[in-house]
Parts: C-alpha cells; structure tokens; sequence
C-alpha cells in the first residue's frame, strides 16, 4: 500500500506543479507524461497486490520497478525533486512488497 501511496502523492504533485503558475514546468508536456506516468505506476500497485503466482509478481515487480525509476528520472529532470521523493518512498514500498510471501488463501493444515 505505501506503493499505491507513493503513486498517488506523485500524481496529486504533479498536478500542482502542472497547473499552478511559477513552478517552471506549467502546462509542458513533460509534466502531463509525469502525471500519467504516476497513474500508471498506481494501477501498476494494484495489480502487483492482486499477483497470486511467483512468476507473475516477480514480472510485474520488475515492470513497476522499471515505472518507478523512469518517472523518477522525468521529475529530475523537470526539477521536481518532492515528486523524485515520492518516487523513493515507492521504492521502498516495492521492496517491501517483493519480500512480503504470496498468500494463496488455503488453510495452514491444508
């Protein structure tokens, strides 16, 4: 959940700094690309929270990772450095989840 969090923050700021004026990257496209980026790296979230199999949550692990570096990287490179924090947190987040185990909903004495 601090994955989905992270997502969610980075989007609420990217919007900010999409449509207040003064903070340098006011209606540019690259911070439309960071806000659909956080979009994505919050369905991303989900969808590793519903990965049932270890394949599956090691692929969409390594995908989510892939979103988080480069829409770190575009807010960097937009100057939006609480964005890149958020994106850290996220980091964290996705590590926290990899080594959390799979429950596969069966009983323990099954």
């Amino acid at each position: 959940m601090l994955l989905l969090l992270a997502a969610v923050v980075g989007f609420v700021l990217a919007l900010y700094a999409y449509f207040t004026p003064l903070t340098g990257v006011t209606g540019t496209l690259g911070a439309l690309v960071v806000i659909a980026a956080n979009v994505i790296v919050a369905v991303l979230a989900l969808i590793l929270r519903a990965s049932k199999g270890r394949g599956a949550r090691i692929f969409w692990g390594i995908v989510t990772l892939l979103g988080l570096i480069g829409t770190g990287f575009a807010a960097l490179l937009l100057h939006q450095w609480w964005i890149t924090a958020a994106m850290v947190v996220g980091l964290v987040g996705l590590i926290a989840s990899i080594g959390c185990p799979v429950s596969h909903d069966k009983p323990a004495n099954a």
